[in-house]
């Protein structure tokens, strides 16, 4: 893997789980956080449109498209499993 790639996918991360957080109404996690947040969600998401036979946007605007729904997802789940009773 090289610099540029590693540093395209901390790219797509951080902005899939920014608007992620804004999305789903969420404070986010922080910096960290989210990137760890968006990175899961384009393995979600991707799963996810694969699963459905959806062919997704291409390219880096792509990416992070299909990380973002993927990373709302997540943190959909994560908020009703977290959620204080």
């Amino acid at each position: 893997m090289n610099p540029g790639s590693l540093l395209s996918w901390l790219l797509v991360g951080l902005l899939a789980g920014w608007l992620a957080g804004l999305l789903t109404r969420g404070r986010g996690f922080g910096c960290l956080g989210n990137i760890a947040v968006g990175l899961l969600g384009a393995v979600v998401g991707g799963y996810l449109f694969t699963l459905l036979g959806v062919r997704g946007p291409t390219g880096f605007i792509g990416s992070v498209v299909i990380a973002c729904v993927g990373a709302a997802a997540l943190l959909v789940v994560l908020n009703l499993v977290a959620r204080p009773r």
